[in-house]
């Protein structure tokens, strides 16, 4: 009886060790990544050889993570299958590192393989980086890019990139450890006042429902570009700019300079203001000179007024006219008028003629007229008229000779009823003369005067 349960027992061993799974696993992955935060699991990729009977395999552990496939895979005799095998956290898992687990491969009679999994949990802060190429001031576009690090597929992820160039924001697929190039258009002036450099990019990066940034740079290479343009406008004033601009990144120092005669300048203007100003001979040079930072200008206004000259050269005219035509007359009047005082509070002022003789004068006869609307005080200067006219309002004065440089005053007072407002102007005075036995004739300035009421009594005079 004993000898018949022995054989039985060892019956079913050999059936049982007939029965059990043969086969091998090569995991053809490596770096496997879990994600804090981000809600896909770690991929294994396994190739599994069945060296044993037809047969469907199940994948499971016993440490709380999900695993796919669920069920059972069926894998035929002689068969290589590769399994995906995709492994994520049940509930809470706060590690952070390398972690190796356990898993079983089981087929239908019960019989399983042990093999142990191993795979990074990564915050997702490390998992991106971003960076650029290099433009200068004349590019109108930079190449960006943003990489993923890890073995690990994200999928769809939406990022903005922010720095002093641009902003913007892109939607891009990151699969495993892939990097994915961005060009961005430039608005040239966005950045023409900044300077070369090293500037930072950030990067706002969302995946699934996680959020993270990333830092990078920029580099802004140097590019010197001054630019330099001059207008000129007017005739009679005549109006110069000229304008350096600094279109690159760069500070540029510059300066301008510009040349004017010694008489031009008189009538010269400049805004702003020369730095430096030498004279040699008859030409001036003026130069300004600055530091230009980008996108900055230097503006200079030069404004030559040609009417001075022409004025000027007007009033000499008049003056040497004036002056020759005082050295040719003999005899000069100056005629004045001033206000009087009435008892009657009439109105009145009192004319006088200054006679000056240049050089020796005979028959000397003075001749004023006086305006319409007044009349003639009979009380006269110390020079009585020799005539007096009231109907054609004219009176003359008379004098045998005159020596030269003699002056005589002649004066008289009108009045008028009419009170007489405003600017009132009286006639010039004549005066005829004999110089060398020649009869020649001269003309007084005339007088002007705005009627007011303050005036000296007729009695004082």
């Amino acid at each position: 009886m004993k000898k018949q349960i022995l054989l039985l027992f060892l019956s079913l061993l050999i059936i049982h060790s007939i029965a059990a799974i043969s086969i091998e696993v090569n995991k053809t992955s490596s770096d496997e990544v879990m994600i804090a935060g981000v809600d896909k699991p770690a991929i294994f990729n396994l190739e599994i050889t069945n060296y044993g009977a037809n047969d469907s395999f199940e994948f499971y552990n016993l440490l709380g993570f999900s695993m796919f496939p669920v069920g059972t895979v069926p894998i035929a005799t002689g068969e290589t299958k590769t399994i995906k095998l995709e492994v994520k956290p049940i509930g809470e898992f706060d590690y952070m590192g390398l972690y190796t687990f356990k898993s079983y491969i089981r087929g239908q009679d019960g019989s399983e393989v042990e093999q142990s999994l191993t795979f990074r949990r990564v915050e997702i802060g490390n998992a991106f980086e971003i960076g650029s190429g290099s433009f200068n001031s004349e590019s109108n576009s930079v190449d960006i890019y943003i990489r993923n690090r890890y073995n690990f597929d994200f999928g769809e992820v939406n990022a903005r990139f922010t720095s002093a160039f641009f902003d913007v924001e892109k939607s891009l697929d990151l699969g495993p450890k892939e990097r994915e190039n961005v060009t961005i258009e430039l608005n040239k002036e966005d950045f023409k006042q900044l300077i070369a450099g090293v500037y930072p990019l950030d990067a706002s990066i969302r995946a699934g429902t996680a959020l993270t940034s990333a830092k990078g740079d920029l580099e802004f290479t140097e590019k010197n570009i001054l630019t330099e343009t001059e207008n000129n406008y007017g005739a009679l004033i005549v109006t110069k700019i000229i304008k350096k601009t600094n279109e690159g990144n760069v500070v540029e120092f510059t300066e301008i300079k510009l040349k004017k005669s010694i008489i031009s300048r008189l009538f010269t203007t400049f805004s702003p203001e020369p730095d430096k100003i030498e004279r040699h001979g008859m030409i001036v040079d003026y130069a300004w000179s600055r530091e230009i930072n980008p996108g900055e200008t230097l503006e200079i206004s030069i404004k030559t007024n040609y009417l001075f000259p022409f004025i000027l050269i007007l009033l000499i005219v008049a003056i040497v006219a004036l002056a020759k035509q005082y050295t040719k007359t003999n005899l000069v009047l100056n005629k004045k008028v001033s206000f009087v005082k009435t008892k009657g509070g009439e109105f009145a002022m009192k004319v006088s003629i200054h006679v000056h003789a240049k050089g020796y004068l005979e028959n000397i006869t003075v001749i004023d007229r006086l305006p319409p609307l007044v009349k003639l005080y009979e009380k006269f200067g110390l020079e009585t008229p020799k005539k007096v006219d009231e109907k054609l309002k004219r009176i003359e004065w008379g004098f045998s000779q005159l020596s030269p440089g003699e002056v005589r005053v002649i004066s008289y007072v009108i009045y008028s009823k009419v009170g007489i407002l405003g600017k009132f102007a009286l006639p010039s005075a004549t005066g005829v003369y004999e110089k060398d036995g020649k009869v020649h004739e001269t003309i007084s300035n005339r007088a002007f005067f705005v009627s007011e009421q303050s005036a000296r009594n007729l009695d004082e005079d």
